[in-house]
């Protein structure tokens, strides 16, 4: 139960109709889950519009509907007009849980690679100093022990604030989140202030009907992170910088490998031993200490950069920072899976070719003695996408092992001869084995000496969508069998 006036108090609003003075039993989007008192809120979305609905919340029980345009409803509803619904759902929704918001130090990240990885780093090296730190990403939510897959990268602005809140009533005191640029251009994140504010990176990336109509238009929108939190932490290195964050309203500081950057990467060196690739590097500028982190990759260096920038805020000793930073690992993300002392095996989300390539080049740098690739591609899916994967794959790989992803409700054997056509560009070496758990068991049982082996594309997902039916996959539980199964 809420006051409507309250849930009101940082908005701007016309009443049209009854009075403010009256109390609400919920705040509702969804006009299926109205009932007797809801505050009914016409969001404009994707597929329908809820200003259609408004009749029918009205006629539920709905004690008061919030508009932005004009509708026909019933005689003695109250009746509230703002600008944009969206907004005013993230305000209305804040004012609902307490403002929680403001109980955290709330760091949001954005940019087109490294936010899911990055927001474990933080999570990990705050937790070692004692900090309770909620996340908020792609994979899942992370309140206390409880944990909830994700659906988007940045939910619902009532569903941001009912996690905050959530992770306040657990004893949280700072939450990690990603922050799309659909969650800021869709004011998901409105009502609140970050206290930092992160850009990782930007590549023309999310462009379309249904997203950005243009670069330019993904630019902005990832800017508006810079004008919604305290401190705004940069990567220096990224071309667009500066484009990303004018009108910035932010204190700004800046990390990379730039000599102009206030926190500095130096002297890196490839790390490489049989079953384990990481790298090395001292911090130099804001801090000066060396580190190794066991995830390989020059992102490896600007992924935990950031998290080093984040941690400085709070003071976390440099001993915790090198200590969290040897251990931190997300599930799906350059995940190695230890399987034999001769090669090394990973696990990586990798399902697009530019991540693809990104990936391989990478481990290309580590000059193992085959690079073994094991991917799918998704069903009901651009063809496009997989001519690329096959093409980047034939190109990177000394041997492709084209297996299924998520087939949908397409025939795998399809997919796979699409793969085909791509990978035929090339020179590559490949087989195919349909079955993606038999393509694993070849991959591991023919592992040579000093061969580096990464099973691509389903990363973090633990089902294989077919014909409508997701059935339960996850490529750690089949590799264990595997093992148990040769003994080994």
């Amino acid at each position: 139960m809420a006051e409507l006036k309250y849930l009101l108090e940082r908005l701007s609003y016309e009443t049209l109709c009854g009075s403010v003075d009256i109390d609400v039993t919920k705040v509702v989007y969804d006009s299926r889950k109205v009932e007797e008192g809801s505050l009914f809120i016409c969001i404009k979305g994707a597929v329908s519009d809820g200003h259609e609905f408004g009749k029918q919340a009205a006629e539920k029980g709905a004690a008061a509907i919030v508009i932005e345009d004009d509708i026909e409803l019933p005689e003695g509803i109250t009746v509230i007009k703002v600008k944009d619904t969206r907004y005013a759902l993230a305000l209305i929704s804040a004012a609902y849980f307490g403002h929680p918001a403001e109980s955290l130090k709330v760091i949001g990240i954005t940019g087109t690679k490294g936010k899911t990885t990055t927001t474990y780093m933080i999570k990990s090296i705050l937790e070692s100093t004692g900090h309770k730190v909620g996340l908020i990403g792609t994979i899942e939510a992370i309140i206390g022990d409880e944990v909830i897959p994700a659906a988007n990268t940045t939910p619902e602005s009532y569903i941001v604030q009912e996690y905050f809140r959530k992770m306040v009533d657990a004893g949280c005191d700072a939450v990690v989140m990603e922050v799309s640029s659909q969650g800021l251009m869709m004011h998901r994140t409105a009502g609140f202030v970050f206290d930092m504010g992160i850009f990782t990176n930007i590549e023309p990336d999310h462009i379309g009907p249904n997203e950005h109509e243009s670069f330019e238009d993904y630019m902005a929108c990832k800017g508006l992170l810079f004008r919604q939190c305290r401190t705004g932490i940069i990567n220096r290195d990224d071309v667009h910088w500066e484009k990303v964050i004018e009108g910035h309203t932010c204190e700004i500081e800046t990390f990379g490998f730039s000599k102009e950057a206030d926190l500095r990467a130096a002297d890196t060196k490839l790390v490489s031993h049989p079953g384990y690739l990481g790298i090395s590097y001292n911090v130099e500028g804001l801090m000066n200490f060396p580190v190794e982190i066991d995830i390989p990759g020059k992102f490896s260096v600007y992924n935990s950069l950031t998290a080093i920038a984040v941690c400085r805020h709070f003071n976390v000793p440099v001993e915790n920072i090198q200590k969290a930073l040897k251990t931190a690992q997300v599930k799906g993300r350059i995940e190695m899976v230890k399987v034999s002392d001769d090669f090394t095996l990973m696990i990586d989300y990798a399902h697009n070719a530019m991540s693809l390539e990104s990936l391989l080049g990478t481990l290309r740098e580590y000059k193992p003695a085959r690079l073994v690739c094991l991917f799918g591609c998704g069903g009901n899916r651009s063809k496009l996408r997989r001519y690329e994967m096959g093409e980047v794959s034939g190109r990177l790989a000394d041997l492709t092992i084209i297996t299924s992803d998520n087939p949908r409700s397409e025939e795998p054997q399809d997919i796979i001869n699409d793969i085909k056509t791509g990978i035929e560009k090339t020179d590559g070496k490949y087989i195919e084995i349909c079955d993606r758990r038999e393509a694993i068991e070849y991959a591991i049982r023919n592992g040579q000496k000093g061969d580096v082996i990464v099973l691509a594309g389903k990363g973090h997902e633990d089902y294989q969508e077919i014909k409508g039916v997701k059935y339960p996959m996850d490529e750690r539980i089949i590799i264990k069998e595997i093992l148990e199964k040769a003994h080994l």
